[in-house]
């Protein structure tokens, strides 16, 4: 593995096995901006990277074509280039260019923000499946990749064509933000060294996008650095809601609609709840919206335990959207000590509450793990009972149903220190506990598992309530 590059183990483990191929490769690789699409191809493939090109936003055809023409000329520099008249003479080109090649090593071919090279009617992606289908899937010692933030486009125009690239591409990686533990090592390696609970706070905040991660400067603490990248007017993260969708989306104001809608309910909605709200267009864009914006990685769709697929509930799991929406929305010109203040709030502290669900919800491969159940058949499940004359609601965010005849019912918990079960608080539980195996009616052996930041404070509650636990410092594995 390249050095330079912090975690990113298992895609590594793909680019690596797509390098020593005997075979002509094609990669897609795709994920909101920011993310590191392009660091991680451009480094670990530095030694092979025989042509590198990108789309330019809101350039013309003939724009797009000279940069093209450029870039030839940087990696084939003993030829001379003319800018090409049309796509199908600048893929002939490259074409001729790498059959004067002679090494037989792998040879990486990297076409970087497709979405902008593809402008309308510039007939650049026929003219690339041509190039593939034609020349390169021919030559087992080229490898392609093809790389783009707007996801929803790298699915449809590529993954799913139905013309000349149908059923071409023989890998794809769904680049998502760090993991906490990559988080950990990342800010390690620019020498911040940040204790857990503060990586924590920071994590629920910005997420794991590498980008947002180099607005955090050393020797100031999370809530400093939150003050000075999201609330001041130069703050790198300060205009980032308004920039972050419309990069990603070429019609935006529905993805922003509902991303909207879903700040608004922690529990999420389903998707005729997001129809009905009067602000979300109805009809098959809807549904093209909420899967464009799960791909993305902003939304997570969650069954609902005992539930039918239309029942599902879509989240909002973007840590820097729901930021944004519950502190930043509406509070330009806040200073740091205002923000400061506000952060010791007890609306802060609720929100934090939600934030860590999140976080936790995100990490469920950590969880599993920890659980010692990584091997098992197993899908995460949400369950609410509606309160009614006959009692009062209750509400589970994350169950962890097994194939074993097992169920973990998760209990999340954010808190400063040991978090103190007391009799009133076991006692809800218990009364949560009894009403989802009554109305669910399983069979299968609940466990309650307990999800906090530092623990449980020991006592009879913990000991006589609590099945298994986890801390934060699980979730960093």
């Amino acid at each position: 593995m390249t050095p330079s590059i912090i975690g990113r183990k298992s895609e590594c483990t793909v680019l690596a096995r797509l390098l020593h191929s005997k075979q002509p490769e094609l990669l897609a690789i795709y994920g909101r901006r920011r993310v590191g699409k392009t660091y991680l191809i451009r480094n670990y493939y530095a030694d092979n990277l025989a042509f590198y090109a990108t789309g330019q936003a809101g350039a013309t055809i003939r724009q797009q074509l000279d940069n093209f023409r450029e870039q030839l000329s940087v990696h084939f520099p003993d030829k001379k280039f003319s800018t090409p008249e049309n796509w199908q003479e600048a893929f002939h080109l490259l074409r001729s260019a790498i059959q004067e090649k002679k090494e037989i090593s792998k040879k990486v071919l990297f076409f970087d923000e497709l979405p902008w090279l593809d402008t309308h009617k510039s007939g650049f992606l026929p003219a690339f499946g041509y190039f593939w289908n034609v020349f390169a899937s021919q030559r087992p010692d080229l490898l392609v990749v093809i790389c783009g933030s707007a996801a929803s486009w790298i699915i449809r125009k590529v993954v799913n064509n139905k013309g000349g690239l149908h059923n071409r591409i023989t890998q794809r990686i769904r680049l998502l933000p760090f993991t906490l533990s990559e988080t950990e090592s990342y800010l390690r390696a620019r020498k911040i060294n940040l204790n857990r609970y503060q990586l924590l706070q920071l994590y629920m905040v910005i997420g794991g996008v590498p980008h947002y991660l180099n607005a955090v400067e050393r020797g100031k603490s999370v809530q400093q650095n939150i003050a000075d990248s999201c609330f001041s007017k130069d703050g790198l993260l300060a205009n980032e809601f308004s920039n972050l969708y419309r990069s990603l989306f070429s019609s935006p104001e529905r993805h922003e609609e509902v991303i909207r809608a879903l700040s608004a309910k922690n529990m999420g909605l389903t998707r005729s709840q997001l129809a009905n709200t009067g602000k979300i267009p109805a009809g098959g864009g809807l549904t093209t919206t909420l899967t464009e914006l799960e791909e993305s990685g902003f939304i997570e769709r969650i069954q609902p335990f005992q539930k039918k697929k239309q029942d599902a509930l879509y989240r909002l799991t973007d840590e820097f959207s729901l930021f944004y929406f519950r502190f930043m929305e509406g509070s330009r010109g806040l200073n740091q000590g205002q923000w400061l203040a506000q952060s010791q709030s007890s609306s802060y502290r609720s929100w934090s509450g939600y934030a860590f669900e999140n976080v936790c919800i995100r990490h469920i491969d950590r969880i599993r793990e920890v659980l010692g159940i990584s091997g098992m058949v197993t899908y995460q499940a949400s369950w609410r009972k509606a309160g009614n004359a006959q009692g009062p609601g209750a509400q589970i965010d994350l169950l962890i149903d097994r194939s074993d005849q097992c169920i973990n019912v998760c209990e999340i918990k954010f808190s400063e220190q040991l978090f103190t079960i007391d009799k009133s608080y076991a006692e809800a539980l218990q009364r949560k506990l009894l009403a989802f195996r009554t109305a669910t009616k399983t069979r299968k052996t609940t466990f309650l598992t307990m999800i906090t930041t530092y623990g449980i404070k020991e006592n009879d509650h913990k000991t006589q309530s609590v099945d298994s636990q986890l801390t934060m410092d699980d979730l960093f594995r």
